[in-house]
């Protein structure tokens, strides 16, 4: 008896539905095909097991399983509960006429009890899009399917439940939230906060900054200047997430099984900080069957590279490409994969070696080309796309004591906010435009136009602190979006002196 059931398999960010075609017929044998990996190949044991100990049958037959399309690699164990399914109505244990209506993913455990699978989110999407009437998939992952408005969504925990709703026995209720009320409940809430930094009044501009213009920004200082602190607390005063935005990062970190506590959708910007001694295959994404790396991960929020110059060289040069186009392509012989990677890179490092700057006792005897060798370590390339460099000096005892708390993360939002909307506005009629940062040399010389005054004070600039010609484009997208924070239309000489402040490591004699 033939009998059809189906499940999907994620590919990128996207699902594509598999039909599992089971027929038993007359003989011994279990025969697997359709490209399955090894994790499917032994899913007989698991099925075998579980059906036993659930008070099922494993049929002593022949038993040939087809995975279609066939020329599409099908990779893990989520299979395991369209698999049984199948074995099941064909042999006669089930009614096979109620399978075509659900599509059906679970790993299976020895006792029946299902595990958690990954790719629930967009597996849902496309079962919606492929007319199915519901989704049957383990409870751990059934608020991260339920997001999916028209699609019913089972969330069960054993072989049992399953087999007692196909047939009739038990009233499963599809599980139903209420998405509005989730994204909002938690969008707000942060337990980071930018009143907790004691001073770097200088520095919390200058994130200010970063965060109403979408820039990418490196803190130069030394241990204990607080680089990492400030850097955690760059998304609480980023603007919160749209809908659009956090059903798209959902998505992401659901085919890597990162939804942590059994959220249905992620409301907060993503802030990732891999450990130097990352790959360039973890960071960008890959591998033999690709997944998408800490980039992609960190895709509408933050990520952080701390002590940037600790990184292999050859890690950090796979990002150029995209920072500029905020996405990841992964090509391989047989297919090709896209994964968005638009994020806000953060990076830190101590001045030298010894990790205090050249004029402080705590320099231990390195010298300028001791240092100069250290920042060399990071590439022209890359900096010429992080548009601020700031430079950190140690807390004073007295502010440290202080207790005069600074200003919330809430109130700098709520001015970051105003400036993006301001953007919004100015590149309505761009699809590939949202704010300042991602503004190319045309869209610059447009919206960057200067008065007399500022071209001179700029060329000055440019001459006496020793700029390179890179910093040109880059002073010019930071003041406009220092122009938007101020509300004003025009780009002022003030709006110009701030942001050539942030060119550190642009000037020539930096180190002394």
């Amino acid at each position: 008896m033939l009998v059809k059931v189906y499940g999907s398999a994620v590919f990128g960010v996207d699902a594509i539905t598999i039909t599992v075609e089971v027929n038993i017929d007359k003989g011994i044998g279990y025969h697997l095909v359709g490209l399955p990996d090894s994790a499917i190949k032994e899913s007989s044991y698991r099925i075998s097991g579980a059906l036993k100990n659930s008070g099922f049958k494993f049929p002593g037959k022949k038993i040939t399983i087809n995975m279609a399309p066939a020329d599409l690699r099908k990779e893990g164990s989520a299979y395991d509960l369209p698999l049984a399914l199948g074995i099941m109505a064909a042999s006669g244990q089930i009614d096979s006429e109620p399978l075509k209506d659900y599509l059906i993913m679970g790993e299976l455990s020895l006792d029946g009890s299902l595990n958690a699978i990954k790719g629930a989110l967009p597996i849902a999407i496309q079962a919606k899009k492929d007319g199915f009437k519901g989704f049957i998939l383990p409870k751990q992952n059934g608020k991260e399917a339920a997001v999916v408005d028209g699609l019913e969504v089972y969330d069960v925990n054993n072989i049992r439940e399953v087999v007692d709703f196909i047939k009739g026995e038990s009233n499963l209720e599809p599980l139903q939230i209420d998405l509005q009320q989730e994204f909002y409940e938690f969008s707000d809430k942060d337990d980071l906060d930018f009143a907790d930094v004691k001073g770097q009044e200088t520095i919390k501009r200058c994130m200010e900054i970063a965060a109403a213009g979408g820039h990418n920004i490196i803190l130069i200082g030394p241990p204990g200047s607080g680089k990492t602190m400030l850097a955690k607390r760059l998304p609480t005063i980023l603007p919160p997430m749209s809908l659009a935005e956090a059903l798209e990062t959902t998505k992401i970190h659901s085919v890597v099984g990162k939804l942590n506590g059994g959220k249905g959708l992620m409301t907060k910007r993503p802030f990732r900080s891999p450990h130097h001694t990352i790959s360039d295959v973890a960071l960008v994404g890959g591998g033999a069957y690709p997944q998408p790396g800490e980039i992609s991960l960190s895709h509408n929020g933050v990520l952080f590279l701390d002590e940037l110059p600790e990184f292999k060289r050859g890690v950090l040069e796979v990002m150029r490409q995209p920072l500029e186009d905020r996405e990841v392509t992964i090509s391989r012989a047989r297919f090709t994969i896209t994964y968005p990677s638009s994020f806000m890179l953060v990076a830190s490092m101590n001045p030298s070696p010894g990790g205090f700057f050249i004029d402080q006792e705590q320099m231990s005897g390195a010298t300028v080309m001791e240092a100069q060798r250290y920042l060399s370590k990071v590439s022209g390339p890359l900096l010429d796309r992080i548009d601020l460099h700031i430079e950190l000096q140690p807390v004073p005892f007295e502010k440290l004591s202080g207790k005069r708390s600074g200003e919330k993360s809430k109130q700098i939002r709520e001015r970051v906010m105003t400036a993006r909307n301001l953007q919004t506005e100015r590149y309505s009629s761009r699809n590939d435009i949202h704010y300042n940062a991602q503004m190319s040399v045309k869209q610059i010389r447009k919206y960057c136009e200067i008065n007399e005054a500022s071209q001179q004070l700029l060329k000055h600039a440019m001459q006496h602190l020793n700029l390179s010609a890179r910093a040109y484009d880059r002073i010019l997208k930071v003041s406009r979006t220092i122009a938007d924070l101020a509300k004003s239309d025009p780009i002022l000489p003030e709006h110009i002196a701030e942001a050539i402040q942030y060119r550190s490591l642009d000037r020539e004699g930096w180190l002394g």
